[in-house]
C-alpha cells in the first residue's frame, strides 16, 4: 500500500501544480457555463425573420396570416400576400433560385370542398425548419380564430381564450433555472471523465515510452503501479470539482443566485453536489481503468486515438439519451440506461438533479457500477501488467486473451 501511496502522489502533484490545471479549473467551468445559458438565452431572444410569399385567392386568410407572422413576439418575418395565377408561381420559383432575392419560400394555399384548405410550402432551403414551424404555427392560430368567429364567438372572447398561460413555480424556485444547472453539471461531468480518463492512457505511454516503466518494475508491482496511477489522476479530477462545487455552492447561496432562482431555493443543493461527487468517482474509476488497458496496449498517441472510440462511444450514447430521459426522467426507458454502468455516472446523477428517483433504482446503479468496477479493473490489471512491457507491436484480440490467462 506504500508503493500505492508514493505513486498516486506523484501522479497528483505532477499535474495539480501545472498552469494547466489552474487554467482549466478557471475555464471549464466559465465556458461550459457560458455555453449552456448562453446558447439558452440566445436561443429565447432569437426570431425568425424569413422573407416569405402567401398565395391564396382567400384575401382574410391571407391578411390574417400576414398579421399572425409579421405582428408575432416569436417571429419577425416579412410576408408579401399575392393571388394565384398562372404565372404566380413560376415567378416565385424564379425568385427562390435567384441568389440576389430575399425570398426563403412560399406558402401556396389551394382552396378544398371542405372545411379546410391544402397548404404546400416551397422552401429555398431544406433545412429551413425554423420559417416551417412558424407557419405551421401561424396557421393553426388562424384557422383556429376563423373557425370560432364563424361560430359566433366575439373577438374579445377569442383573445381570452387563445391567450398564453402562465404557471407560478415560485413555490419549487425557477424551475428554469433549476434546469439549466441540472444540465451544465452533466456537461462538467462529461468533459471531467472524459478528460481524465484520457489522462490516465496518456500517463502511461509517456512513460512506457520513457522506459521508467523498466526501473519502477524493479521495486513496484504492476497493479501497484495502476492503482497508483489510478488514485492519483483521480484525486486531481476530484480537487477540480471540489473547488467547483465550493465555487457552486458559494454562488447559489448568493443574492445574486437568489434574484434568479427566487428567494429560499438555492441553484444547486447540497445533495446535488454529493451526488455528483460521488458519481463522478464511480464514472471516473470505469473509464480510467479502462483507460488504463488502452494505454497499456498500444505505443504511441496516435494509436491511442484509434482505440478511443472504446471511451468515447459511451458517453456518446449518454448525450444522445439526454433528450429522452429531458422529455421524460421517469420513463421505463429513461430508468433502464441510467442503470447501465457506463451510463449511470451521468445519466443517473442527471436524473436525480431533474426529478425523484426512488432510493432503490440509486443503490442498484451503484451496486452494478461497483460490480463493473471490480470486473473491469481485474481485466485491465492483467492487461497493464503484460501490455507495459510490449514495444513496438500492437498486439491483437487473440494475444490479449492470452495475457488474461496469465498467473
Amino acid at each position: 500500500m506504500h508503493n500505492v501511496w508514493l505513486i498516486a502522489k506523484r501522479e497528483y502533484l505532477e499535474r495539480v501544480r501545472t498552469k494547466g490545471f489552474l487554467i482549466a479549473t478557471v475555464l471549464i467551468p466559465l465556458l461550459m457555463g457560458a455555453l449552456v445559458f448562453g446558447s439558452a438565452y440566445m436561443g429565447s431572444k432569437s426570431k425568425t425573420s424569413s422573407h416569405i410569399a402567401v398565395v391564396t385567392s382567400d384575401s382574410v386568410l391571407g391578411s390574417d396570416l400576414k398579421h399572425q407572422l409579421e405582428g408575432s413576439k416569436e417571429n419577425d418575418m416579412q410576408v408579401d400576400v399575392s393571388t394565384p395565377s398562372d404565372d404566380t408561381r413560376a415567378a416565385l420559383d424564379v425568385q427562390l433560385h435567384a441568389k440576389s432575392s430575399s425570398l426563403a419560400g412560399y406558402l401556396w394555399v389551394t382552396p378544398a370542398a371542405g372545411d379546410r384548405p391544402t397548404f404546400t410550402y416551397t422552401a429555398r432551403s431544406a433545412g429551413d425548419i425554423a420559417t416551417q414551424e412558424a407557419i405551421e404555427s401561424a396557421l393553426h392560430s388562424v384557422l383556429m380564430r376563423e373557425h370560432l368567429e364563424a361560430k359566433g364567438m366575439a373577438g374579445s372572447e377569442i383573445d381570452a381564450l387563445v391567450a398564453p398561460v402562465k404557471i407560478d413555480t415560485s413555490a419549487s424556485g425557477n424551475s428554469t433555472a433549476a434546469f439549466f444547472a441540472a444540465y451544465t453539471l452533466f456537461f462538467l461531468m462529461y468533459m471531467v471523465i472524459m478528460l481524465y480518463g484520457m489522462n490516465t492512457a496518456r500517463s502511461i505511454i509517456e512513460e512506457k515510452t520513457s522506459r521508467v516503466f523498466e526501473v519502477l518494475l524493479a521495486t513496484i508491482k504492476p497493479e501497484e503501479l495502476l492503482a497508483g496511477k489510478i488514485l492519483g489522476v483521480g484525486a486531481v479530477g476530484l480537487t477540480q470539482i471540489g473547488l467547483w462545487m465550493i465555487a457552486a455552492f458559494a454562488l447559489s447561496s448568493s443574492s445574486l443566485a437568489s434574484g434568479l432562482v427566487g428567494t429560499g431555493h438555492g441553484l444547486i443543493s447540497t445533495a446535488q453536489i454529493g451526488f455528483f461527487v460521488m458519481y463522478f468517482l464511480f464514472g471516473f474509476l470505469l473509464y480510467s481503468s479502462v483507460a488504463a488497458a488502452l494505454g497499456a496496449m498500444t505505443n504511441s498517441e496516435q494509436e491511442l486515438q484509434q482505440l478511443n472510440m472504446f471511451l468515447v462511444l459511451p458517453l456518446a450514447f449518454c448525450m444522445v439519451m439526454l433528450f429522452s430521459i429531458i422529455r421524460a426522467p421517469n420513463s421505463t426507458m429513461a430508468r433502464v440506461v441510467s442503470l447501465i454502468p457506463f451510463c449511470s455516472p451521468l445519466l443517473m446523477n442527471f436524473r436525480i438533479s431533474l426529478t425523484q428517483v426512488p432510493a432503490w433504482e440509486i443503490w442498484l446503479s451503484i451496486v452494478l457500477m461497483s460490480a463493473t468496477i471490480f470486473a473491469i479493473l481485474w481485466v485491465s490489471s492483467r492487461i497493464y501488467r503484460v501490455g507495459i512491457l510490449m514495444y513496438g507491436k500492437k498486439p491483437n484480440l487473440p494475444e490479449i486473451l492470452r495475457w488474461l490467462k496469465y498467473s
